[in-house]
């Protein structure tokens, strides 16, 4: 589905109607259960479910989980059909239906090719398409469908929420279950939580009423043990205990319920701030800040059954391995599966979660809010035993919606659309999260003013007020290496530039005649206004662009030239936010997040991910890997003055030596070099630690003008601590002067699990980049500026490979090979 144009080709398939049956034979007795249920885990989306011709009811919402009583229906040999209907119409429909105001958007930008009305039906919105994805409006049943047979009772819902209590300096545990009771009278008995490993057992007397029955357990944890919390990636270890859970009532059979246990607190601070108007917005994560560093998730794939633990597991361990420590699961995809919030607690990310809508307003008939009502509670009780999940968000960008008002609503009907807003986030979604989930923070959208919005009635003035909550930014005309254009917030949860996927990507879904930047393939394939010359403008600021007259080098090499641009405006970005933590300047600063949009993709396409489809790393992940490092020197230029910054986030203050070293481009000599010892690093912070005027600086190296040289920096510290090598440009590239075309070769041999490339230049190379084609892998450095003759590089395979193949698939440029 995802070769060429076949998004277009294929969309018949979703304004069909589908049927999906089969016979089976039961394989119990049914005579002996007082209960059988027919239980879909996931349909997507509109269906009528029968059973031997037998209407059993209808579903109209892609995230909720449906039960269907089937013991007066069910027989020895059945035949179960899924009649659906197509959402696209029936999307439409319910548009039709509503008669008293339309509620925007009716239709995507025509540059998407996608369908109207995803707003009407609960279903992942960007499966009607989005400005990085494709149209595939999938009908079918995406998770799992299963028989239960039970007497008496059945539990359906369990779940574990961490509670420090300050007063008794102990941690707890609500544990909350949740039954199907079948039983017409009360069932009593007793329940039984062990932790062994915090030598603590509790055995509790219960009762269950008849109907969904529910039960709350605090189980106190012993406090002669030692707890060890739950930690971000980074900031500690991410342990969980064992635990078992057994249910032994009265009607006799007894269930064993073995989990994780972890304990860990979260609060999201608003309170005022010395020296500026408005509020913080940070998380403290066990009572201690933590600067939020990472990306944004979107659905890994258009056909959710593609995604595999697999999938996941290589998505986020990159993410974990690029020194993120949180992502926020954007609002226009899936809940994700409970593998993907596994692995997530097992690695240490945390995760905003957004509830699923997205720029749009959306509709609050009766009918529509009970839908959401389900879905909300059954994707909470799923999900909130998740240590990762550190915050509910409401939706996403549709306060700001209102607010800048999008869709040209006229003034004098806005009310109607800020009560929908209210009922529907508000009144519907928080009441549920607060009554299901006191563990952890809910905001009703992103990007939000936090309190300000609250007080403001939920829809403030300027959502995008860098005084308060979060802001998502994005500006494609100025100049990305000029820091000043960046929004000095609290936090910023969205950020973002587009590049290419690497040509080994593009290739699975093209053919020849659509390698050049400008074919219909290109053109179709970019779904977002206007994007490739954007990217053409950004490079063309910087770098010269690329003159082959071969069309397939001047494909590759604008395709490169992408990936160089963003990874290059994407760090002075992230850098900008990370050097703003401590400070407040002019009544703005104190930034406590950094989350550029985009982790992953959806297919191979233009977008602003970082990871592309199939999980290759595009430069811009190698440079988050060194943006978001624990230490990081942090260099920029305000008014002829160059400012290093010393960003920390660990948990201990650091005397480190700051090592400056600058190169004429024509030399892999350094003209001169710097260095500045026992500089102070306070944990966690960051601190400017040297500041020099460009003139005095250039006169002291001899020899230097902007144009000709580059200034590199690190810190060193004990016992091996040191920080990735940071560089400041003193010039557009275009503009250096005495740039020599390097001879870069590599030579490859295997080591233990790894593959070691040894490479070497003659000259000095900006962001030299090593591709390896189609082989699945990592390198552990990547577009970097390469200022020594000899450098090593490691290769992590992610499937088998050998020197041979990594040697034939070896391309190596840089940017000289560009001109």
């Amino acid at each position: 589905p995802y070769y060429r144009f076949n998004d277009v080709m294929y969309r018949w398939i979703s304004l069909d109607n589908w049927t999906y049956s089969r016979t089976f034979k039961t394989p119990f007795d049914v005579r002996k259960w007082q209960r059988v249920n027919l239980v879909f885990e996931g349909v997507d989306t509109v269906a009528q479910i029968l059973i031997n011709n037998i209407t059993l009811g209808r579903t109209d919402n892609m995230f909720s989980r449906y039960s269907f009583d089937i013991t007066s229906v069910i027989k020895e040999v059945n035949f179960v059909e899924v009649r659906f209907l197509s959402a696209i119409s029936y999307a439409a429909e319910q548009s039709r239906c509503h008669k008293a105001y339309s509620i925007p958007p009716a239709c995507p930008p025509p540059v998407q090719k996608g369908e109207c009305h995803a707003n009407f039906i609960r279903k992942e919105q960007c499966s009607f398409s989005w400005d990085w994805g494709p149209s595939f409006p999938t009908q079918g049943i995406w998770k799992d469908v299963r028989i239960e047979a039970f007497n008496h009772y059945h539990l359906l819902y369990f779940s574990l929420t961490s509670f420090f209590v300050k007063s008794a300096r102990q941690w707890s545990l609500e544990i909350e279950s949740i039954f199907d009771v079948v039983s017409s009278k009360p069932i009593a008995g007793l329940v039984t939580v062990n932790i062994p490993k915090l030598q603590t057992q509790q055995t509790f007397s219960v009762k269950l009423q008849p109907g969904e029955g529910s039960i709350v357990l605090l189980v106190n944890i012993n406090k002669s043990s030692t707890v060890e919390a739950w930690w971000p990636n980074g900031h500690g270890k991410q342990t969980g205990y064992n635990m078992t859970t057994t249910f032994i009532m009265e009607a006799g059979y007894q269930i064993e319920k073995f989990s994780k246990a972890y304990f860990r607190t979260v609060e999201l601070v608003q309170e005022p701030i010395p020296g500026s108007l408005g509020l913080s917005f940070y998380f403290r994560i066990n009572g201690r800040p933590i600067f939020i560093k990472g990306s944004n998730w979107i659905p890994a794939d258009s056909f959710q059954d593609r995604v595999t633990y697999d999938t996941l597991w290589l998505l986020l361990k990159s993410a974990a391995d690029a020194n993120m420590n949180a992502l926020r699961v954007w609002g226009g995809g899936v809940y994700e599966q409970d593998e993907f919030y596994n692995i997530c607690d097992e690695l240490g990310i945390m995760i905003w979660q957004d509830f699923m809508f997205a720029c749009a307003l959306y509709p609050t008939d009766q009918n529509y809010l009970e839908s959401v009502k389900a879905e909300v509670s059954h994707q909470v009780r799923r999900l909130k035993s998740h240590p990762s999940i550190i915050l509910w968000s409401g939706n996403n960008e549709n306060e700001a919606a209102i607010a800048s008002n999008w869709f040209s609503i006229p003034y004098a009907d806005r009310e109607v659309y800020i009560k929908d807003y209210v009922m529907l986030y508000v009144k519907t979604i928080r009441e549920i999260v607060v009554t299901e989930d006191k563990s952890r923070p809910f905001i009703a959208s992103s990007p939000t003013n936090g309190l300000e919005s609250v007080k403001e009635g939920w829809v403030s003035q300027n959502p995008y007020d860098t005084h308060y909550g979060d802001t998502h930014f994005y500006d494609y005309s100025n100049d990305c290496w000029n820091w000043t254009m960046y929004p000095k917030t609290r936090f910023a949860s969205e950020y973002g530039f587009q590049s290419w996927p690497s040509f080994s990507t593009i290739k699975k879904v093209s053919s020849t005649e659509d390698w050049s930047y400008t074919s219909n393939f290109s053109l179709h394939r970019q779904h977002h206004e206007n994007g490739n010359n954007q990217m053409l403008q950004q490079i063309g600021r910087h770098f010269k662009l690329p003159q082959s007259t071969d069309p397939i080098k001047k494909f590759k090499d604008t395709i490169y030239l992408t990936q160089v641009m963003q990874a290059q405006c994407i760090k002075m970005e992230t850098e900008f936010y990370r050097f703003s933590q401590s400070e407040i300047i002019k009544g703005e600063g104190h930034t406590m997040g950094a989350l550029y949009w985009q982790l992953n993709d959806i297919w191979q396409a233009p977008s602003w991910a970082s990871l592309e489809y199939g999980g290759k790393w595009k430069l811009l992940h190698y440079f988050a890997q060194n943006f978001f490092a624990p230490l990081l020197p942090v260099a920029y230029e305000d008014k002829g003055v160059l400012h290093i910054y010393g960003v920390s986030d660990l948990h201990v203050d650091h005397k480190l030596t700051l090592r400056v070293v600058v190169h004429a481009w024509s030399s892999l000599e350094p003209v001169c070099t710097l260095a500045k010892d026992s500089v102070t690093f306070k944990a966690q912070s960051a601190v400017p630690i040297y500041k020099e005027s460009i003139n005095d600086f250039l006169e002291r190296c001899r020899n230097c003008t902007r144009k000709s040289c580059v200034i590199t920096f690190c810190l060193v510290g004990e016992g091996g601590l040191q920080s990735p090598t940071n560089h400041h440009f003193l010039s557009s590239l275009k503009d250096a002067v005495g740039l020599e075309k390097p001879q870069l070769s590599a030579s490859v041999s295997k080591g233990d699990d790894v593959y070691i490339f040894v490479l070497q230049t003659t000259a000095i190379a900006p962001f030299v980049s090593l591709d390896v084609g189609s082989i699945k892998g990592r390198f552990s450095d990547n577009g970097f500026l390469m200022t020594e003759k000899k450098k090593v590089v490691l290769f992590y395979p992610w499937e088998p490979t050998s020197v041979e193949e990594l040697e034939k698939s070896l391309t190596l440029s840089s940017l000289v090979d560009v001109f």
